[in-house]
Order: structure tokens, then sequence, then C-alpha cells
């Protein structure tokens, strides 16, 4: 069974924002080894057929890092308050 968001799921709501990022980042680090392990099994077989595959493995990885730094220890997912010109949220007048 899917997991369900208690309410309406938008990018203002802190948490949500929270986990689609962690999402998100989960999704990066599954291309990542996936690319990178199907790549390094060919070069293993066969060195040169991809002399380029650690050209591509250590910037990918230092950009994952990086996004990873991010995510856990810079992003602020504190609310925003609403400014007096944004209508309002629940659509109500």
């Amino acid at each position: 069974m899917p997991p369900r968001w208690p309410r309406q799921p938008t990018r203002q709501d802190p948490d949500y924002r929270r986990l689609e990022d962690r999402i998100n980042f989960a999704v990066h680090v599954a291309a990542f080894i996936a690319v990178n392990s199907g790549l390094w099994f060919f070069h293993t077989l066969n060195p040169a057929w991809a002399p380029w595959v650690s050209r591509v493995t250590l910037p990918w990885l230092a950009v994952l890092v990086g996004h990873g730094v991010y995510i856990f220890a810079i992003a602020d997912y504190t609310p925003t308050p609403l400014s007096p010109t944004d209508p309002d949220p629940n659509g109500e007048s």
C-alpha cells in the first residue's frame, strides 16, 4: 500500500519539501550506483572500451556528496510565513 500524505502536498509545506528532497536524493544515489556499476563492469571486462570511467565517476561522486551535504546539513526547512499579498493558501475568501 502506498504511503499517504495527511494533507494536501505543496512545496510550501516544510515536511513535504524535506521528504521530496530526500526521495530525490535517493533516486540520484540509485542512478549513480546503477550507471557506475555497469560502467565499471564493462571497464573490467575490456579496459580499452572506456578508459574515461574514472573521469566520470569521481566528479559525479563529488556532486552526489555535495547534494547529500546540502540535503542533510544545509537545507533549511523552517516554514516561511506568507506575505500579505499572497492569496489564502486554502482557497477560501
